[in-house]
């Protein structure tokens, strides 16, 4: 009987198929700024969702001027690991971070690479890249003022 030819190419589709989106994740080769910026905001909220949970923080300027950033971290699935839950930031929580942002200039600022997170008021670090995994970022530690 020649039945498992067929099957092999049946389960070898179904695998391929099945992967391809491990192949769908995007590269951000020039779209950020290859040096760190820190900032302190304020969260408006947090959306821990996938591929990449946002925050929305506002953050004033030098002239006194608020504008609200966009800070992309990891998924939330990722973050649920390291204890992460919808009370971890909250509205209102003051927040420092560093991390890459974009070269456009849009407030936009990645936490994904040499980043770090922590609350404003404690220093408590929250999130910095590599986290649980062992791995330390190349940033130094955020200064607590």
């Amino acid at each position: 009987m020649k039945i498992w030819p067929a099957n092999a190419c049946i389960v070898a589709t179904g695998l391929l198929l099945a992967s391809i989106h491990a192949f769908a994740h995007h590269g951000d080769a020039g779209r950020y700024e290859e040096v760190i910026t820190s900032l302190t905001g304020t969260v408006v909220t947090l959306q821990l969702i996938n591929p990449h949970s946002i925050i929305i923080v506002d953050v004033e300027n030098g002239s006194g001027r608020t504008q609200r950033w966009q800070v992309e971290i990891s998924n939330a699935t990722g973050l649920a690991r390291i204890g992460w839950t919808r009370e971890t930031l909250k509205p209102g929580d003051r927040v420092k971070m560093a991390g890459r942002i974009v070269k456009s200039g849009a407030p936009y600022i990645n936490l994904s690479e040499n980043s770090r997170l922590a609350r404003g008021d404690t220093c408590e670090e929250l999130f910095h890249s590599g986290m649980g995994s062992g791995r330390e970022p190349d940033y130094p530690p955020l200064s607590c003022d």
